[in-house]
């Protein structure tokens, strides 16, 4: 068993960190912090822990020392303290995006902002399993994966591992996107009667996840554009691209089922009838897992390749307790291996 922290457990991936680790066989939650919901038990935020767990949420400033930190604070806060963080704990697991690119650089570029300590960069790998396994077994400081970078990354794999797109195609992805994406704080965009029945896209490109979806695969000429869909949780990823001439079908297949065979928590989802033939978020609602698919013009030598997450979960929380998983030396699976619902 090692204890483990959570700080900033108040918001949507706090808490999904708290109701993962919850069950987890190998784990003692020790501290919960909100200054928000300060003395009030972890249930009255999160009403679906109720007699699941007693614990309240203390003082972010009374955290004590633990073998793995958490840290569910909003966008720019862990960097301004990460020293201190890391006295408390010799392994930590950031959520936000303080960590996820590695050029300062680039962090101003896409954050608007300078980094508070960027000598922190190089030392965090960027924790998405799929593509940095073995950075992470090896690993004691974990970035959190963007929601929107996690669906686009693992659509883009198969095709990205097998070497089959061509070099000169520029790759769009459409992202469709839950309110959930926006966290637990109200704004306008997410104001229920602002947001029920909506499809408004809100960045035609230049988001942030942009960034990270460049640094895995050094794709230059590329765009993501983000749609808001009535809808609670999930995200689910497009990807037109162009593949190198004479690539047929079988080496499709064959790309798919390579990465869905080494990584258990992608499943290929290609059917040829029946509602659910390709991949939606729906089904996926609480799980770790990514269904990933393709639609492949032959002709044109044009894919489209699709992934659908849970945001809150393969694309925040889930990713976060399967690293900590693979840097413990335990079953990458334990403690998430939920499938989803249906029907929900």
């Amino acid at each position: 068993m090692i204890r483990v922290s959570i700080l900033g457990g108040s918001g949507y991936t706090g808490g999904e960190l708290l109701r993962l680790l919850s069950f987890h066989p190998q784990v003692e939650i020790h501290q919960v912090t909100s200054q928000s919901h300060l003395g009030e038990y972890v249930h009255q935020v999160h009403p679906n822990l109720r007699k699941v767990n007693s614990l309240k949420f203390s003082d972010p400033g009374q955290l004590e020392p633990v073998d793995l930190l958490f840290l569910a604070v909003p966008h720019g806060e862990a960097q301004k303290k990460m020293d201190d963080f890391a006295r408390l704990a010799p392994k930590v697991i950031d959520l936000s995006a303080d960590f996820r690119l590695r050029d300062p650089v680039l962090y101003e570029k896409w954050y608007g902002q300078t980094h508070a300590s960027p000598q922190w960069l190089s030392r965090f790998v960027y924790g998405l399993p799929e593509i940095n396994r073995e950075a992470i077994q090896q690993a004691d400081y974990i970035s959190g994966v963007g929601c929107n970078a996690t669906a686009s990354i693992l659509a883009l794999l198969p095709i990205m591992q097998a070497g089959i797109m061509d070099d000169s195609s520029p790759v769009t992805i459409e992202i469709k996107v839950g309110s959930s994406e926006g966290g637990a704080s109200i704004n306008d965009g997410s104001h229920h009667p602002e947001r029920s029945g909506v499809i408004r896209t809100f960045s035609a490109f230049g988001h942030r996840h942009t960034a990270e979806v460049i640094q895995a695969f050094g794709i230059q000429k590329l765009w993501l554009t983000m749609t808001a869909v009535d809808l609670v949780r999930g995200a689910l990823a497009t990807a037109h691209l162009q593949l190198k001439s004479g690539i047929v079908m079988k080496d499709l297949w064959k790309a798919y089922r390579a990465v869905t065979q080494e990584n258990p928590f992608l499943r290929l989802v290609n059917e040829k009838r029946g509602v659910y033939r390709v991949p939606e978020p729906k089904v996926l609602a609480g799980s770790n897992y990514a269904d990933i698919g393709f639609a492949y013009d032959q002709e044109n030598n044009h894919l489209v390749s699709i992934c659908a997450i849970d945001n809150l979960m393969k694309g925040a929380s889930g990713t976060a307790v399967q690293c900590m998983n693979l840097m413990m030396g335990w079953d990458e699976m334990a403690g998430l291996d939920f499938p989803g619902l249906h029907p929900v």
